[in-house]
């Protein structure tokens, strides 16, 4: 592994690896089409995945027949997700960001953030995602944090990490210690109103070389840590793993909706 320190946010070389990650719950994803008035007899009604990734929850949108238009600022990431959803027709990948996201007025009926909405400056993505999504749109900021409080496996995980690298600050905002008042940010600019929160518990089993490859995609710790801890960090947690043939990761997908104003 190159002794280059990894850039914050920046997840160019970790693209292989994010096929390894977790999926959403599809209960959520369906609580969230009827909180955003989806019409499944309605074929104009459009989505815009923004910070798609390698297509991860792209796919599963896909799947239950939403026409998605999926925005990725990583050229890497992008080549991967429309690797993933090269099966679907309905489907159309734009290089863009959340604070630009290069679609034009009034197109979208849904935006999605999927663990990635605390990447953006809200300043600037609350009036972008208004200004392209159609009267009484809706933008959901979704997560999936493992639900450490329940699994003394994934406690010690954390508590490792931090022995290892006591001043990292998580970036994800999902949960946690660095989490976020998203009721409050997300009416802040004045677009966006009625904020709603879901919460779901869902649960997956990792082989263990996928768990490991999961790990293998974080970016906020090893741009922290600097890539000595970081190998430190992933033998500690190898470590732990190693009586395991599968490990089960709780998670607790959260997500806030909120209305165009």
């Amino acid at each position: 592994m190159s002794n280059t320190k990894m850039q914050q946010g920046d997840f160019t070389t970790l693209a292989k690896h994010y096929i390894n990650r977790p999926a959403y719950s599809d209960l959520i994803l369906q609580t969230l089409l009827k909180l955003v008035n989806y019409d499944a007899t309605n074929p104009d009604f459009q989505v815009v995945e923004v910070g798609a990734g390698t297509g991860k929850l792209t796919k599963m949108l896909l799947e239950l027949g939403l026409n998605v238009i999926a925005i990725e600022p990583n050229d890497a990431m992008r080549e991967e997700g429309i690797k993933y959803t090269e099966a679907f027709e309905n489907i159309i990948w734009k290089k863009g960001s959340g604070e630009v996201t290069g679609v034009e007025d009034h197109q979208a009926d849904w935006i999605i953030m999927a663990s990635s909405f605390h990447w953006t400056d809200p300043n600037l993505s609350l009036p972008e995602f208004s200004r392209i999504l159609k009267a009484n749109g809706h933008f959901t900021a979704i997560w999936n944090p493992r639900n450490l409080e329940i699994s003394e496996l994934h406690t010690g995980i954390e508590k490792r990490i931090y022995e290892i690298a006591p001043n990292i600050k998580r970036k994800s905002s999902g949960s946690g210690r660095n989490s976020k008042k998203w009721e409050y940010i997300l009416p802040s600019t004045g677009h966006f109103k009625e904020v709603i929160f879901t919460e779901t518990d869902h649960e997956e089993l990792f082989p263990k070389e996928r768990y490991m490859g999961a790990w293998h995609s974080v970016n906020d710790i090893p741009a922290q840590a600097g890539p000595e801890k970081w190998q430190e960090i992933l033998k500690a947690i190898e470590d732990e793993i190693k009586d395991l043939d599968i490990i089960p990761v709780p998670y607790k997908m959260r997500a806030w909706t909120t209305r165009k104003a």
